[in-house]
C-alpha cells in the first residue's frame, strides 16, 4: 500500500478511539482524517485520493449503518471498515450485505485493523482505476461520428464487412474503412477487445 497517496478517513464520537486509531495509522505512514460525526464528515473538504472510511456503529444522532445507506444513496463510493464495542451477527450481516470490507469489535488486533485497511485501500483503488478505464473508453466511443457508431455495433454484433455494406447499403471498401476507424479511434487491436469495451461502457453488442 502507497501510504503517500491514501488518506483514512475515521468517524468515531469517542476521542480516545480516534487518537488511538490516529496514532496506529500515522505510524505506519498513513494519513489520518478524524471526525467526532458524520456530519463533520461530509463538511470537511476531503482530498480525493484513495482511501476508506473508518466508521463506529453507535454514534450520537444517525447510526454507522445508516450513514453507509446515506453514503450509498449520495453515491459516496468509499470502502467501509465498520468498529464497534457492540457488535453482533445481524448487524455484522447487514453492513457486510451493503458492501462493507470488514466488520471489527473492539478491542480488536492492531494487525486485523491494518490488513483491513491495506483490503479497503486495495479495493478503493481497484474501483478508481476501473472508473478511469470507462470514462476513457467513454471519450473515445464519443469521438465516433454516428455512422461508425452503427458500424461499431455491427462489428461488436459479429457481422462481418460484407453483411455490414449490405445493412448500411454501402459498399464492402467503405464498410472496411469505417471499421478500420473504429478501431483506430477505440484503440483496440482485436474484436474481442472492442467487444470487452463495448462491454465496458454498458453497449448492447446489437446497438451500441
Amino acid at each position: 500500500m502507497n501510504a503517500v497517496e491514501t488518506t483514512v478517513f475515521v468517524i468515531d464520537d469517542d476521542k480516545a478511539v480516534r487518537t488511538a486509531i490516529r496514532n496506529l495509522l500515522e505510524s505506519v505512514g498513513i494519513r489520518v482524517e478524524t471526525f467526532n460525526s458524520p456530519q463533520d464528515f461530509l463538511k470537511a473538504d476531503r482530498k480525493n485520493v484513495p482511501g476508506c472510511l473508518v466508521l463506529d456503529v453507535r454514534l450520537q444522532g444517525i447510526s454507522g449503518l445508516d450513514f453507509q445507506k446515506q453514503l450509498a444513496a449520495a453515491n459516496i463510493e468509499t470502502p467501509i471498515i465498520f468498529i464497534t464495542g457492540h457488535g453482533d451477527i445481524p448487524m455484522t450481516v447487514q453492513a457486510m450485505k451493503a458492501g462493507a470490507v470488514d466488520f471489527l469489535t473492539k478491542p480488536f488486533r492492531d494487525q486485523d485493523f491494518l490488513d483491513a485497511i491495506q483490503k479497503a485501500v486495495e479495493r478503493d483503488r481497484d474501483g478508481r482505476a476501473q472508473e478511469a478505464e470507462v470514462t476513457e473508453s467513454r471519450r473515445r466511443f464519443n469521438s465516433l461520428t454516428p455512422r461508425e457508431r452503427e458500424v461499431m455495433a455491427l462489428v461488436v454484433a459479429g457481422k462481418l464487412n460484407k453483411q455490414i455494406a449490405a445493412e448500411l447499403g454501402t459498399s464492402e471498401t467503405t464498410a472496411k474503412v469505417h471499421r478500420g476507424q473504429v478501431m483506430k479511434k477505440m484503440q483496440v487491436q482485436s474484436l474481442p477487445d472492442l467487444v470487452r469495451m463495448a462491454e465496458r461502457l454498458g453497449l448492447p453488442a446489437q446497438k451500441c
